[in-house]
């Protein structure tokens, strides 16, 4: 019997599921980052051996030093895209988590209203952004409520779909229990809505940072209390082709930050529980 015990942990170490879940989660962290440079890496190269202007392509190295060099101006203009991204992600929350659940409990109001909310979604954003600039009198309002429009309606449908893809079943048993709305709501409808929920704000978050950059595009606006959009058009403008790169650079890496958070958020809201997120048992 001592035997059996002291050698199940060793068996346990040899299990080639074990093995296996360890080496795809160190690969998971190191095939990304080992593409990333061997990309970075070739652009270099190509860039040096022949002989392209950095007017036309800078190399990676260039574009490096002019983050440094002008690190003061880009993270005063990523901070404003920064916080109109986030105040665009918290509006589109907010208010489409209150009318997704309207749409729930009311069908005749969804009839009613929906149609709007596919309107808005569906019009493209540099159609829209030139008249609300002319009808709301500050800048970044206008740019808010149009970051808001393109991450409104992922957050609006997923909710309501959410909230009506309860089981019957469960419906019924709630219903014979006699069960309050509050009840209904807590223990059976967000539950079923909050996968459909946290995929929602997976995707409205990078649609609230393309927002806020296409209507920064839209208004053409520049100075210092700008954004990366501004900085990017800035610099097509003046031919600084490698401050152009750096900004770009800075868009995507919030846009993957932006994403990474989500998915934590995910994971760790449905992770305990849910399967599209709960891990497997080791």
């Amino acid at each position: 019997m001592s035997n059996l015990t002291t050698d199940t942990p060793a068996a346990a170490q040899l299990d080639p599921r074990i093995l296996r879940e360890r080496r795809e989660r160190r690969l998971q962290y190191i095939l990304p980052i080992t593409a990333i440079a061997v990309a970075l890496g070739l652009w270099e190269f190509l860039v040096w051996y022949n002989a392209v202007p950095h007017y036309l392509i800078p190399a990676p190295s260039l574009i490096a030093k002019t983050l440094v060099t002008d690190w003061s101006s880009l993270m005063q203009s990523a901070m404003f895209t920064v916080k109109l991204t986030l105040m665009a992600l918290a509006l589109a929350i907010v208010g489409g988590v209150a009318l997704g659940m309207l749409f729930a409990l009311s069908r005749p109001i969804e009839m009613s209203l929906f149609p709007f909310a596919v309107i808005l979604q569906v019009t493209p954003v540099v159609a829209i952004a030139p008249l609300i600039l002319i009808y709301v009198s500050n800048t970044f309002v206008a740019l808010l409520i149009c970051a808001w429009i393109v991450a409104f309606f992922p957050i609006l449908s997923n909710t309501a779909i959410g909230l009506r893809s309860a089981d019957h079943n469960l419906r019924d048993m709630f219903r014979l229990y006699q069960a309050t709305p509050w009840q209904r709501l807590r223990y059976l409808l967000i539950p079923s809505a909050l996968p459909y929920f946290m995929a929602a704000l997976k995707i409205a978050g990078g649609l609230a940072l393309i927002g806020a950059v296409v209507a920064e595009f839209v208004a053409g606006t520049a100075g210092q209390n700008t954004g990366l959009a501004s900085r990017i058009l800035e610099s097509s403008f003046r031919n600084e082709i490698p401050r152009m790169f750096a900004a770009l650079f800075l868009v995507s890496v919030l846009g993957v930050g932006i994403f990474l958070i989500t998915a934590w958020l995910s994971r760790a809201v449905l992770g305990h529980w849910h399967e599209s997120e709960i891990k497997r048992e080791r």
